[in-house]
C-alpha cells in the first residue's frame, strides 16, 4: 500500500495537475502511462493522511501545503498495490523540486551500488495531458478530483 498527495492549481480556463516521473535506470525511457502521483509506502500503524505529504516532502523537497485535503480514494494499480489519495491545492516549481534517493546495483552484476533520485523530475500538466501520463490506474484520482471541484 502507498499513499499520495494530487497537488493541482487552477489558471486561466484548466486546471493543472503535478506528477511525478519515476527515477533510476528502468525509467528513464518511459514516459505515457508512468507517471504518477508522489507517493510512498505505508507502515503498520500509520496515518494514511500523515504518510501522504511526509512522502509528498520526500520526493519533491518541499512540504505540502498545510490546509485540509481533499480525499480522492483507493485504486489498485495492475501490479496489485493499493494507492490512496488526497487532492492539495498550491503549487511548486518543478525546477526547485529535489527527491531522495535509493541505492541499487547499477549496472546489474557489477557489484557497484549506485544512488538514484526516486523521482527524476515533476511537471505541471492540464487534465487532458496528464491522463495519458498516468498510469492508468491513477487517472480515476483526476476524475475524483473534478468532481469533488464541481467542474
Amino acid at each position: 500500500m502507498s499513499a499520495g498527495i494530487l497537488l493541482y492549481r487552477s489558471r486561466p480556463g484548466q486546471l493543472e495537475v503535478l506528477l511525478a516521473h519515476p527515477g533510476g535506470p528502468f525509467h528513464v525511457t518511459k514516459d505515457l502511462g508512468a507517471w504518477s502521483i508522489p507517493k510512498g509506502e505505508i507502515e503498520p500503524g500509520e496515518d494514511l493522511l500523515d504518510v501522504a505529504r511526509r512522502e509528498f516532502r520526500e520526493e519533491t523537497g518541499h512540504p505540502s501545503p498545510a490546509h485540509d485535503a481533499i480525499p480522492l480514494g483507493t485504486v489498485r494499480q495492475r501490479g496489485g498495490k493499493l494507492v490512496h489519495a488526497w487532492a492539495l491545492e498550491g503549487d511548486l516549481d518543478p525546477a526547485a523540486a529535489q527527491s531522495n534517493t535509493f541505492t541499487l546495483e547499477w549496472p546489474p552484476g557489477s557489484r557497484r551500488l549506485e544512488a538514484f533520485p526516486e523521482i527524476d523530475r515533476v511537471a505541471w500538466f492540464d487534465l487532458g495531458e496528464a491522463r495519458a501520463r498516468l498510469k492508468d490506474a491513477q487517472v480515476a484520482f483526476l476524475d475524483r478530483l473534478v468532481e469533488a471541484l464541481g467542474r
